[in-house]
């Protein structure tokens, strides 16, 4: 089995990144031939300034390694130094229908956001779908917000099998359900676009005032409240063990115990948790050009396996 992930470089990733994408990869690596990119070219649909997408890249490579990737069981690289990609985009292109990626979520929710209709931004699915289909993936683990690029991704390839005999690997979609969707600060799903994150890798200070500015209701300190309407529980029981919650939920039943209480809480589970992961990322960072070579390197391993499929797709359309 193969298992393929990526993730945009657009800042500093934070707890929903973790629990829905780098924690998935990482506890899959070992069930099978894993792939991991860090999704250079994608970044560009929003126009990022250049050097503050390669500081990203950077620090991409580090947040992912810190947090467990192991470069001797996951073929770890930056997307854009895997060309091939580009031309089995194009390919793909070519037999992709208009209505298709007219009605992808996610660029609606890019124009209502601010930012400019160009082309990169509505073929993103196209791009999307040549990353995991050049692989040969098997398995994509993906948010909930990411399901329908992975129906489009299994419609092309479903079109171009149709067209061109069975090449193409049609993916399946991994979404634990208990942690497909990190709830913000502020309620929503956790994203960098709604300014709502909690970093991973921030200072004390900085990961301490996100927590603190979790919305609550305005309940007051000696009244009982609803564990299971809070979003400050919710990311709580995704760090604490079932007794841990379970005497969290007792105490905002039982009244009390202030939403500053559970904040604290919060917070401390959150520092403890990524102690070691800041340990590991100090050492890398040590030495980032070390780094980047060791993603180049695998980067070569990565070009290998897309010359298997694209030396397919070439002949069966006619390139070759």
């Amino acid at each position: 089995m193969r298992i393929l992930t990526g993730i945009q470089p657009s800042g500093t990733p934070h707890l929903g990144n973790y629990f829905g994408a780098m924690r998935q990869v990482c506890d899959l690596q070992s069930k099978g031939e894993s792939f991991l990119f860090i999704a250079d070219y994608h970044a560009l649909t929003v126009s990022p300034d250049p050097k503050a997408l390669r500081q990203n890249v950077v620090n991409l490579a580090l947040d992912f390694i810190s947090c467990g990737v192991d470069l001797d069981k996951t073929v770890f690289f930056r997307q854009s130094e895997v060309p091939e990609v580009c031309e089995l985009a194009w390919i793909l292109g070519t037999i992709a229908p208009m209505g298709l990626l007219e009605r992808a979520h996610s660029y609606k929710d890019k124009l209502a956001k601010g930012f400019s209709a160009n082309v990169g931004l509505f073929t993103y699915p196209v791009l999307m779908a040549a990353d995991i289909l050049l692989y040969q993936s098997n398995l994509v683990p993906v948010g909930k917000d990411q399901k329908q690029h992975l129906e489009i991704t299994r419609d092309l390839a479903i079109k171009f099998n149709n067209e061109y005999g069975d090449i193409l690997t049609i993916p399946e979609a991994y979404i634990p359900e208990e942690v497909a969707i990190v709830p913000g600060t502020d309620g929503q799903k956790m994203s960098k676009s709604y300014g709502n994150v909690i970093p991973i890798f921030g200072t004390e200070k900085e990961i301490k005032k996100a927590v603190m500015n979790i919305v609550t209701d305005c309940k007051g300190l000696e009244e009982k409240k609803d564990p299971d309407a809070c979003n400050v529980f919710a990311i709580y029981k995704l760090f604490a063990t079932p007794e841990e919650v379970q005497k969290m939920r007792e105490n905002y039943l039982g009244g009390n115990y202030g939403y500053g209480h559970a904040k604290l809480a919060l917070f401390e589970k959150i520092w403890t948790c990524f102690e070691p992961m800041r340990r590991r990322r100090a050492e890398l960072a040590a030495d980032i050009p070390g780094m980047m070579k060791l993603l180049s390197r695998n980067a070569e391993k990565a070009r290998a396996a897309a010359d298997v499929l694209l030396s397919k797709v070439r002949e069966a359309v006619g390139l070759r």
